[in-house]
Order: C-alpha cells, then structure tokens, then sequence
C-alpha cells in the first residue's frame, strides 16, 4: 500500500473551465444570495493562476458555456484517479451535457475514458472523496448507490464505501484531504456523523483536521516535487477562525484562496479543477 500512497497529491495537469455570465442568475444553488458575477470572475482567476503560476501544473482552460451555468465547477463532471476518467453522470440533468467538452479534453491527454451507461445511475464528482488509499461517495441529492457501483467498478484497485449526506448538496461541501492520511472536517452534527461513518467503514485509521466552519473544510492538497505538500484553504477574510487551523500545518506551503462568490452557489475550492498526474 506504501507504494500506492507515495503518489497521493502528486499532479501534474490541471483541467478548468471559465465562469459563465449565466453562473449569476442561473447556476443551481441551495439559497437565494446575489451573485457578484466581476467577482467570482476575479475569484476564479487568481485561482487558475495559482495552479499555472505559483504551482506549475499544465492547466487546460476549457471555454465557458452560457447555456450551462454552472460549467465552472468541472469537479463535478469526471472522477480521474491514475490513467482512469470516469466521466460522471450528474445528478442534476440541466447539467449533464457538462461532460462533453470534459470528456473530449481527457481523451486528448490520453486517459482511459469510462463514461457512465446506466440511466439509472447518477454521481457528481463533488460526492467523491479519494483517500489515496479508498474512496468515500456521499449519497446525496446528486449521487445514488447506482452511481457508487458504477464507480467501484471503473476502478476496482481500490475499496469504495457510501456515506449519507444528510445536509449540503455533496459529501465535499464539508469535507476534504487536507494531506496524506488527513481528512478536514466541518464542526457541524451532520459532518462529524459522516465522518464517524467514514472511520468505520474503513481498514485505516486516518488524522483529522476539525474547522469550525463547514465549507472552510473544503480544500485542496497536492504534493508537488520541488514544494513538497501544498495546500490551497479558506481565506481568514471569509473564516477566520478555520484559517487559525490551517495556519497550524506548519509543513505545508499554505496558499488562502477567495470563494466569496461561487460558494454563493454551493461551489467549494475542489469543485473549480480536475486534477491529474500524467507521468512521462
């Protein structure tokens, strides 16, 4: 299992894809707030550029589609883990046509592609959370059982268990990889459950990193030759206190990144990229 976990966070590819105009007023989301669309602009810029800029990965930037409002969040169109891309069924239908343009640009970065047959089955990659080890799939308004099996089969190396979302719209809306072995959990009575469901499901004991705020538990770990591990997490502007916990990951080159506007529309920080690791 040593050799499996040496890579855990190592990428070298990043897929994006621009904000709509339409993300504004048309994106799905789970409350009424106004959306400051010259924002999140600005918000998914300085995110782009931290992947290509400040960390180096290849970032391919797909073009926004204004017929479809929440594009931006291409998480949740595909599940890549080693030379696999599953392309996901979302669970939403207004955004099933997502997939398409993801589909095509992990086919020209030479992935195995295996898209999602069933009728039956949905999964939005933002209910997938890979371990390194195992992966967890929420069972949410958005992923059923049948989209869990279809994942368990597209990668068999690994174990998958299904774990409720009782509250929010996907399991990563409270929960993340924060490191190897170290999961970041929200304070709230539906996460700490979920977690406790996590930890019992599995084989492996893991860390945990409990911040006070939900949303603020949603980031993204890499680890990446010349920086070693990397993490992008709340800014103290948006939660001060869970920034004070992230500020205590004293071995990891920490990088605040804004997602005032986009959460507004139920998009957390690993819902903005597909990460991959194509070797040489």
């Amino acid at each position: 299992m040593a050799g499996l976990m040496a890579g855990f966070g190592n990428f070298t590819h990043a897929i994006v894809r621009a904000v709509p105009s339409s993300l504004a007023k048309e994106a799905l989301r789970m409350n009424d707030l106004e959306v400051d669309l010259e924002k999140a602009k600005q918000e998914h810029e300085f995110y782009v550029g931290v992947l290509k800029h400040k960390l180096g990965l290849e970032v391919v930037e797909l073009p926004a589609d204004e017929s479809l409002p929440d594009c931006v969040f291409v998480e949740d169109a595909a599940v890549v883990c080693g030379d696999t891309a599953l392309i996901t069924r979302p669970g939403a239908e207004s955004r099933r046509k997502e997939t398409e343009v993801m589909k095509k640009a992990l086919t020209e970065l030479n992935l195995n592609i295996v898209e999602m047959t069933d009728e039956t089955a949905v999964l939005d990659g933002g209910d997938v959370l890979f371990t390194g080890r195992e992966f967890f799939v929420g069972l949410s308004k958005r992923t059923n059982q049948k989209g869990a099996e279809v994942l368990a089969d597209a990668f068999k190396d690994y174990a998958v268990s299904t774990v409720p979302v009782l509250e929010g719209l996907h399991l990563k809306s409270f929960c993340s990889m924060a490191g190897p072995d170290l999961i970041a959990i929200g304070s709230s009575e539906p996460a700490q459950k979920a977690l406790k469901i996590m930890q019992q499901m599995s084989d492996h004991r893991y860390d945990k990193l409990t911040v006070p705020d939900d949303v603020a538990a949603n980031c993204v770990y890499m680890n990446l030759p010349g920086k070693g591990h990397v993490l992008l997490h709340c800014t103290p502007e948006e939660y001060p206190e869970s920034a004070k916990v992230y500020e205590k990951l004293k071995d990891h080159m920490l990088i605040p990144v804004s997602n005032k506007e986009k959460v507004k529309v139920d998009g957390a920080l690993t819902c903005c990229s597909v990460l991959l690791n194509k070797k040489a």
